[in-house]
C-alpha cells in the first residue's frame, strides 16, 4: 500500500461571516491510499483558529501517516489522538479503500437513492438585508430548519430577523435555531437568552466562549431556551474527560463535527456518553469538501437520528468536486445516477 497526500484550498462563492471573522476560503488535505488497483480517498480539514490541530506541524503529520500507513487505520488512529481532523481523513480513507467505489462508504437506503434526510438551512452573518435574503431565499427552497449565525451585528437587528421569520411562519412551520458561536460576553448571556426565548426556538448553540465550564454549565441550568454545545467540545479527548465534561455542564444537545472531534469513532464516543446522559445529538459538517461531506453524510443516515442534521454546505464553494449529492426542499439525498468528477486522485 503507498499513501500520499495532496493540499485543496477551497474558495467560498462569497464571503461568509462567523463571529470569529469572515472567511473566504477553506483548507483542506486529501490522503490518497492505493493498493492493486485499489484507490481509498479521506479529507482531513482544519478551521483556523478553532480546530485543535491548527498547528505548525500539521503537514509533517500528515506526511508521517503517509510513511508509517503500514501501521493499519486502528493503530494510526490512536496515534492521532492530537490530530482529530486527521484521525477523520484515516478512518475514511481505510474505508474509502475497502468499498465497492471510493465513494460508497456506508452503503444503505441512503445511498440506494430511496431515503432522504431532513436538514438544516444556515444562514450566514452579515448586514441585516444580507441576512434577510439568505432567510426569504431559505424559506423559498423548502427549509423547515433555520440556523442563524448571530453575534456579529446588532443584537436588536438580530432580534428583528427573528421577528421577520415568525411574522410568517410559527415554531410548528419553521424551526429556528441560533448559533453565536461564543460571542456572548458571560455578563450579558442570560439576559440575552431571555430575550431570544420570546420567538420559540429551538436551541443556541455555545452562547458564550469555551472553557468557563462554571458559567456554561449555570446558563444550562438558568436558559429558558436548550442549550447545545459546540466548540465547547473541541480538544477533548477520551471517555472519561467527555463524560465529565457533560456530566458538569449538562447540556440539552450536543452538535458532533466529524472533523474536529476524531472522525467516525470519536463521534460515537461522544454519542454514547450523550445518550447515557438523557443529552440529545445532531450532526454537522465543518466545511469540508463534497468528499468529506459525503462521509459524514452517509455515516449519519446509519444512526437514524430524527432530528435535522448541519450536512447542506455542499454548495458553499466555486472549486468542489461535482458529487450525487443533492439538496432540495430542505431534504438532502443521494442521486446513485450521478458521477463523481474528482480530479486530485
Amino acid at each position: 500500500m503507498k499513501a500520499t497526500y495532496k493540499k485543496h484550498i477551497l474558495a467560498f462563492k462569497r464571503p461568509s461571516g462567523t463571529s470569529r471573522g469572515i472567511l473566504l476560503e477553506k483548507e483542506t488535505w486529501f490522503l490518497i491510499l492505493k493498493e492493486n488497483d485499489k484507490i481509498g480517498i479521506g479529507e482531513c480539514g482544519i478551521l483556523r483558529t478553532l480546530s485543535v490541530d491548527d498547528r505548525p506541524d500539521y503537514e509533517q503529520k500528515l506526511q508521517w501517516v503517509c510513511e508509517n500507513i503500514h501501521l493499519g487505520k486502528d493503530q494510526l488512529w490512536d496515534a492521532l489522538v492530537e490530530f482529530p481532523s486527521i484521525q477523520f481523513g484515516v478512518e475514511m480513507a481505510f474505508l474509502s479503500l475497502v468499498s465497492k467505489t471510493p465513494f460508497d462508504l456506508f452503503p444503505s437506503e441512503f445511498t440506494f437513492g430511496q431515503k432522504k434526510m431532513e436538514i438544516n438551512g444556515l444562514v450566514w452573518m452579515g448586514e441585516e438585508a444580507f441576512m434577510k435574503a439568505q432567510i426569504e431565499e431559505k424559506l423559498a427552497q423548502g427549509f423547515r430548519c433555520i440556523k442563524l449565525k448571530i453575534g456579529a451585528i446588532d443584537f436588536q437587528k438580530e432580534l428583528g430577523l427573528l421577528a421577520f421569520i415568525r411574522n410568517h411562519f410559527d415554531e410548528k412551520m419553521v424551526e429556528i435555531r441560533v448559533d453565536a458561536n461564543g460571542a456572548f460576553g458571560l455578563n450579558e448571556a442570560l439576559n440575552k437568552l431571555n430575550q431570544l426565548s420570546g420567538y420559540k426556538l429551538h436551541s443556541i448553540e455555545q452562547p458564550i466562549s469555551k472553557n468557563h465550564t462554571d458559567s456554561m454549565a449555570e446558563l444550562c441550568k438558568m436558559s429558558p431556551l436548550p442549550i447545545a454545545l459546540d466548540e465547547e467540545l473541541i480538544g477533548v479527548f477520551g471517555i472519561e474527560r467527555k463524560t465529565n465534561l457533560l456530566q458538569k455542564i449538562q447540556p440539552q444537545y450536543i452538535i458532533l463535527k466529524p472533523s474536529l472531534i476524531g472522525g467516525f469513532q470519536g463521534t460515537l464516543e461522544w454519542i454514547e456518553v450523550a445518550e447515557k446522559l438523557n443529552i440529545q445529538w445532531w450532526i454537522t459538517s465543518a466545511l469540508e469538501s463534497n468528499i468529506g461531506l459525503n462521509a459524514i453524510t452517509q455515516f449519519t443516515y446509519t444512526l437514524q437520528n430524527p432530528l435535522p442534521q448541519g450536512l447542506g454546505t455542499g454548495g458553499l464553494y466555486t472549486n468542489n468536486f461535482d458529487c450525487p449529492l443533492e439538496v432540495k426542499e430542505g431534504k438532502i439525498s443521494y442521486n446513485n445516477k450521478k458521477s463523481w468528477c474528482v480530479h486530485i486522485i
